[in-house]
């Protein structure tokens, strides 16, 4: 067992919790621009959630204390909107609880992490959260779709888009989308979908090692395999071998029921299990 890279989120709860006992916070900011340290959120959603159960919630307008008001032709947001609603220093108190020992879920996350850690840095002690789950890179590893932001995953998926760009609503789709996703990816932990990347050639740890057992003991699995610029497909699989020198590695056996051998790459194994059928020969 190789040794964790430093890089990797910490061992142990909540990123090894099963996926459906995980503290998931599905999270959307509206911002008034593109520009962090200028720019300033208006509107909040956070939903911590462990599998289907809503833990807590929070979801409001926020009214910039320095009155920075922009991107209303995005959002739909006016000034007046915010008049009567709360600063970020006056909901950081109930939006914290929701996210501490979570694990932030977002669509290209990257901008709602560093706008958040933003504006905790204005009201406190700044906070960095260094690992989260991107739905952005998950569905691009997912689906072979010719767009992959929120508006053309849910027209391609089958998901209401109630109001596009309204924190809430954006929540709340973002949550189905992420629920297509497990489908597709099967992943046992929360660790297990943050080592999913898109042109890095990096193999899920739990894909490799699911193959080396499969190859041991000679099972016969079931393989969601998505070939480059393709759609994933389902191979009846028996794993005969492991490349595990090669980068990346490289899954070897032979097709069921035509026994046509197959060199499978693991960066783009989405799911390896073990076939119903164990009969199969």
């Amino acid at each position: 067992m190789t040794e964790q890279a430093a890089t990797d989120p910490p061992l142990g709860s909540p990123w090894d919790d099963p996926i459906e006992a995980a503290p998931l916070v599905f999270l959307d900011l509206e911002m008034t621009g593109l520009k962090p340290a200028t720019d300033r959120v208006i509107e909040v959603c956070a939903e911590r959630v462990r599998g289907d159960t809503l833990e807590s919630a929070l979801s409001t307008l926020v009214r910039p204390d320095d009155n920075v008001f922009g991107n209303a032709h995005v959002h739909g947001i006016e000034w007046k909107d915010l008049e009567g609603a709360p600063t970020f220093r006056e909901i950081v108190d109930r939006l914290m609880p929701v996210l501490e020992g979570g694990i932030i879920v977002a669509h290209a996350a990257q901008w709602d992490v560093t706008f958040l850690e933003a504006e905790l840095s204005r009201v406190g002690p700044p906070r960095v959260f260094p690992f989260y789950l991107d739905t952005l890179t998950l569905s691009r590893r997912s689906f072979a779709l010719p767009a992959h932001n929120m508006a053309a995953l849910c027209a391609s998926l089958g998901v209401p888009q109630p109001r596009a760009h309204r924190a809430a609503d954006d929540v709340h789709t973002l949550r189905q989308v992420f629920q297509r996703i497990l489908g597709v990816l099967a992943p046992r932990t929360p660790r297990d979908l943050w080592h999913v990347r898109i042109g890095q050639r990096h193999a899920r740890p739990a894909i490799v090692e699911a193959a080396l057992a499969a190859a041991e003991s000679g099972a016969i699995m079931r393989v969601r395999y998505r070939p480059a610029h393709r759609a994933p497909e389902e191979l009846t699989f028996r794993v005969t071998g492991v490349r595990t020198d090669l980068d990346p590695p490289r899954v070897l056996g032979y097709l069921l029921p035509s026994r046509s051998r197959r060199e499978l790459r693991a960066d783009r194994i989405l799911a390896l299990d073990p076939h119903d059928d164990a009969a199969r020969r």
